[in-house]
């Protein structure tokens, strides 16, 4: 939150989030020991959005929240699932994971405080959280 106050460009706050991502996946990581592999939940329509970005001049032809935390250690990404829908990942059961994280909504990363128009504050939180809910619940 003191990251973010005062800022109301969403990429502005989406690299402030992006940034703050990788310092603390380091300091998870430093804390965790020695790990060689990162899965990332990259599905087909962050493949997708990818392209437009490249067509733009992004040299690494991925999408900001899609940018890998993992560059400056000696672990290798892993993204499986990047040409797959979301529906085609529930009804897959090659991974051997458990249902509840198959079926979960998926973490929006930094697109909660993006969809906040303006400053993100503890009253827009509030009622982003509580949209953020219905959505889950329904």
């Amino acid at each position: 939150m003191k990251r973010l106050k005062g800022v109301t460009e969403p990429e502005r706050k989406r690299k402030i989030i992006g940034k703050t991502f990788i310092e603390v996946f380091q300091a998870a990581t430093k804390r965790a020991g020695k790990a060689k592999f990162l899965a990332q939940g990259t599905l087909y329509p962050d493949v997708i959005e990818s392209v437009p970005m490249a067509q733009s001049g992004c040299d690494d032809q991925e999408p900001p929240q899609r940018r890998r935390p993992a560059e400056d250690h000696e672990i290798s990404t892993r993204r499986t699932l990047k040409r797959l829908f979301k529906d085609e990942v529930r009804g897959w059961d090659g991974l051997g994971l458990p249902q509840e994280i198959v079926l979960r909504q998926p973490f929006p990363g930094p697109g909660l405080a993006v969809r906040i128009l303006g400053e993100v504050t503890p009253e827009r939180l509030k009622i982003l959280r509580n949209a953020d809910a219905i959505v889950v619940g329904e």
